[in-house]
């Protein structure tokens, strides 16, 4: 006899209603649905096929970070042989086809190996050699040099991130492509102007002492600047005044706080009604900031992106450790400055290399085919159950409507995207769960046959075509995971919809169409099958 208990009947009547909540803010109008609860807001996002936008493919520059990666190594090899007084000429950085590798010689050759070992203790991932001629060589290793632009690519796309979340951008695709190109896909995302501007900034952020011994250069207007070789250690960086001049500043390039450990920005306004940004630091930021403050009277940069935006002189110690930034900026300048740095500097440049937009036309021609395709296998699927499995064929449609139902609930609290993948992952679901109807009733049929009472054929049924539709179910869950992790962008929407439609189908399969099936055969007393 079967017996359902109390808590299985509130579950599954919960489950449903719930599920019935939850979908219908899909079917109604932004207006309306802001003036719901927000709990009840949430609905599944059309993705950029379907609600046209921007596609941005970025290219990372990794060898610009490599470069000046081992333009510190050979800052730290001058410091090295010039503390060591060890002469040495033609000390500079070579690319050698797809490699970057700082070379220099001695005029002392016999004290080669012990400058190799010095290097070595630099970076224990540089591979440092004497050549034929007697030049030292140090480039980094293959393994490192993976390691290194998988990290910076990583970085990169986190960073990427950060910034567009930043902006309230809803649901961005942002995914890697090959080995250093990052696409990013933004729904609803005529005009990306401002947000490709937004990611091509580098924000690196660094404090750094001006050389006071060293005169700055004014750049003429109308003229072409031509600059001189400014100093060893030191390189001109453009300032621009408030009346348009661009004046070169000459800054030392050891760096005496890092931008990296800055932990927040705000924008705000100084004491006399200026639009200021106010930074934040860690704790290590803050004590580099209290030591480099008590050189009093001493001119440093705020240096951007190898841009000066401020040359302060400090003008009393700061224990606190925190600051403000100031450059003459418009409330929307530091505002945009200070979502730059919450969000973090780029480990390295981007380059636009693809831009596309999908206009929403497009978009709503491919929604109106998802819909005739899904609504079509829906038709079909129902009268194909009416036709062969009669009365018992209408509660599997039943069941198959809510099915639907529900999968639209949990892309809706999951703030899953939809693609035309996604439509197509739908379309599956509705197969796949009358599918487990089929051999339910086909297991009851044979049942039946063996001479049972009906109610028991029933009971019977369901028992033993479970474990069929559970390991053909769990198998397609199983692929659905593996399709998710290794593939990317509207692919994953796929194994998204397929899993949880797979999910959602068992439990309507072996739970609600077994009630609709049980309550129907005792309101009725019925004898025989009603199919």
């Amino acid at each position: 006899m079967i017996v359902f208990s109390k808590f299985r009947i509130f579950f599954v009547v919960c489950v449903c209603v719930l599920g019935g909540l939850f979908a219908f803010p899909n079917l109604l109008s932004d207006e309306i649905r802001q003036s719901l609860p927000k709990w009840l807001q949430r609905t599944v996002n059309l993705g950029l096929d379907l609600s046209g936008g921007s596609h941005i493919q970025l290219e990372v520059d990794i060898h610009s970070v490599t470069k000046e990666y081992l333009s510190n190594i050979l800052n730290e090899v001058r410091k090295i042989l010039r503390k060591q007084q060890i002469k040495y000429k033609n000390l500079r950085l070579e690319s050698k086809k797809d490699a970057i590798l700082l070379s220099f010689s001695l005029i002392d050759s016999s004290v080669n190996e012990e400058v190799v070992k010095f290097i070595k203790k630099i970076d224990k991932d540089l591979i440092v050699s004497v050549q034929e001629d007697g030049s030292i060589s140090a480039v980094l290793s293959d393994k490192s040099i993976v390691k290194r632009n998988t990290g910076i690519v990583e970085q990169s796309i986190e960073v990427v991130r950060r910034r567009i979340d930043a902006t309230g951008m809803k649901e961005p695709n942002i995914q890697r492509q090959g080995n250093n190109r990052i696409v990013v896909q933004l729904a609803g995302v005529s005009d990306p102007t401002e947000i490709r501007r937004l990611l091509k900034t580098t924000a690196k952020l660094s404090f750094q002492w001006a050389d006071e011994s060293v005169q700055p250069i004014v750049e003429a207007k109308g003229a072409k600047m031509y600059l001189p070789a400014p100093p060893v250690g030191v390189v001109f960086l453009p300032e621009e005044r408030p009346d348009g001049t661009v004046v070169y500043m000459p800054i030392k390039k050891q760096i005496i706080i890092q931008g990296d450990t800055l932990i927040d920005a705000q924008a705000s306004f100084d004491g006399s009604g200026q639009p200021v940004v106010s930074i934040r630091f860690n704790n290590i930021g803050k004590q580099q900031m209290y030591e480099a403050s008590k050189n009093v009277n001493k001119q440093f940069a705020i240096v951007l992106d190898n841009k000066v935006i401020s040359a302060p002189v400090f003008r009393e110690a700061i224990p606190g450790g925190n600051a403000q930034i100031s450059g003459h900026f418009t409330v929307a300048e530091a505002n945009e400055l200070a979502l730059l740095l919450r969000a973090g500097s780029l480990p390295a440049p981007l380059k636009v290399v693809e831009e596309c937009t999908v206009g929403p036309s497009l978009g709503s021609d491919s929604i109106a085919a998802g819909k005739t395709a899904t609504i079509l296998a829906f038709v079909i699927i129902a009268i194909f159950m009416l036709i062969v499995y009669s009365f018992a064929g209408t509660l599997v449609d039943l069941a198959l409507v809510i099915n639907i139902t529900l999968l639209f609930a949990g892309l809706s609290l999951l703030g899953a995207t939809l693609t035309l993948p996604g439509i197509a992952g739908i379309a599956l679901t509705i197969g796949m769960a009358v599918d487990a109807n089929v051999l339910i009733f086909e297991r009851i049929k044979e049942e039946w046959q063996t001479g049972m009472r009906l109610l028991a054929a029933i009971d019977q049924g369901y028992k033993r075509a479970f474990s069929a539709i559970f390991d053909s179910n769990l198998t397609t869950i199983i692929g659905a995971w593996i399709l998710y992790s290794y593939s990317t962008g509207s692919v994953k929407g796929f194994a998204i919809t397929l899993a949880l439609g797979v999910i959602i189908s068992m439990f309507t399969a072996l739970t609600l169409t077994q009630i609709f099936l049980v309550t129907f055969v005792r309101v009725f007393r019925l004898k025989k099958l009603p199919f």
